[in-house]
C-alpha cells in the first residue's frame, strides 16, 4: 500500500495522546490508594499533561483531514457506526477527548467534590471522570486497530497482532512522555512512569516481532491463476495494457526498494524500542528530564517510520494484475 502521511500522524498522534492520557490517570489512581507512597495531588502534571493530550488529539484531528476527498462531508462518516470502524472511531475520537479535557479543566478549577467513600478512601469526581476517559482511550485503540484487523483481503492486517501493536505502541510513546513531564515536575510519580514505559516498549517489541515473523511467512491467498480464473502451473504476466500509470498503480503501491523497506525496517526498530529503553533506564536511574524527553521524542519518530513500513509491507490484491508497471 502506498503510505498516506496523514494516516500516519493521525495515529501516532492520537495514540501518543491517549497513553499520555491513560499515564496521568494512573498517576491519580497510584495517589488515590497510596501505591506510589505519595497521596500528594500532582495538579501541575495533570494539567501540564492534560493540555498536551489535547494538543495531541487536535494535531491528530488536523492531520486528519489531508486524506479526506470532501473534508467538508467529515461528519457523515460516523453515521455508519453500526457497520464501520473507521465510523466508530470518528466517535469515540472526539468523545475521548473531550471527556479527558473535562478531567484536566477540572483538576484546573479545583472542581472535584467527593462522590463517596470506601473504607479510607475518598473517590473524587475526577477518578471518575478519569475512568469513563480511560475506557474510551482503551476503546479508540480498538477502533484503530480494527480499521485495518478488519481488512481481511490484506493478510498483513488481517490479525489481532495489529490492535494489540496500535495499543502497545500508544502506551509506550505515551508513558515515556509521561516520564519525561513528571521529572520535569519533580514528581514521585516518574518512578512508576518509566517502569511502565519500559514495561510497554519492551512488550511492544516482541508484539512487534512476532507480527513482523507472521508477515514474512504469509502464503499468499490471490495469486495471478486466481485473479484471472486460470489453471496453470506458471502465468507470467507481461504488460498490464496500459502506457502509463493510474490512481491504482499510485495508490496501492509505494514503488520503493525492497532495500528501502528493509533499511525503514532496521530503523524503526532501533528508533522505537531500543534507543527508548536505554535512554529510559539512564534518565530513570539520573532523573534527568531531558534525557526522558529524548527518549520520548526519538521513539515518536521511530513510529513513524514504523506506521510507514505497517502500511508499505501490506500487499493489496489488486497489484497482482499491476505489477509488471
Amino acid at each position: 500500500m502506498h503510505p498516506a502521511f496523514s494516516v500516519i500522524f493521525l495515529t501516532t498522534l492520537i495514540g501518543a495522546g491517549q497513553g499520555l492520557f491513560l499515564a496521568l490517570y494512573t498517576g491519580q489512581v497510584y495517589n488515590t490508594f497510596g501505591v506510589v507512597g505519595d497521596a500528594m495531588p500532582q495538579q501541575a502534571l495533570y494539567i501540564a499533561g492534560t493540555v498536551i493530550v489535547t494538543v495531541l488529539m487536535a494535531l491528530g484531528l488536523f492531520a486528519s483531514f489531508f486524506h479526506l476527498g470532501r473534508p467538508e462531508r467529515a461528519w457523515r462518516a460516523a453515521t455508519m457506526w453500526r457497520t464501520s470502524w473507521l465510523a466508530r472511531e470518528v466517535i469515540v475520537l472526539p468523545a475521548f477527548a473531550g471527556t479527558a479535557f473535562i478531567w484536566g479543566a477540572l483538576h484546573y478549577l479545583g472542581i472535584d467534590p467527593v462522590i463517596f467513600t470506601t473504607g479510607t478512601v475518598e473517590v473524587k469526581l475526577t477518578l471518575l471522570v478519569g475512568l469513563v476517559a480511560g475506557v474510551l482511550a482503551f476503546l479508540l485503540y480498538v477502533c484503530t486497530g480494527m480499521i485495518y484487523a478488519a481488512v481481511k483481503f490484506i493478510q498483513e492486517w488481517a490479525t489481532p497482532l495489529t490492535i494489540v501493536n496500535y495499543t502497545l505502541l500508544g502506551l509506550a510513546s505515551g508513558f515515556s512522555l509521561a516520564a519525561a513531564l513528571s521529572a520535569h515536575y519533580c514528581s514521585t510519580l516518574v518512578d512508576a512512569y518509566a517502569l511502565w514505559a519500559l514495561v510497554f516498549t519492551l512488550v511492544g517489541f516482541v508484539s512487534r516481532m512476532f507480527a513482523l515473523r507472521r508477515n514474512g511467512r504469509l502464503k499468499r491467498k490471490s495469486t495471478a491463476c486466481t485473479a484471472i480464473g486460470v489453471r496453470h502451473p506458471k502465468i507470467t504476466q507481461i504488460s498490464q495494457g496500459a502506457m502509463g500509470g493510474s490512481f491504482n498503480t499510485r495508490e496501492f503501491f509505494h514503488h520503493k526498494s525492497p532495500q528501502f523497506l528493509q533499511t525503514v525496517k532496521v530503523f524503526f526498530l532501533i528508533a522505537v524500542f531500543i534507543v527508548p529503553v536505554t535512554l529510559v533506564v539512564i534518565g530513570w536511574s539520573n532523573q534527568f528530564a531531558v534525557v526522558l524527553l529524548a527518549a520520548a521524542l526519538i521513539q515518536y519518530v521511530g513510529l513513524l517510520a514504523e506506521r510507514w513500513f505497517f502500511f508499505a509491507q501490506a500487499n493489496h490484491p489488486q497489484n497482482l494484475y499491476y505489477q509488471a508497471t
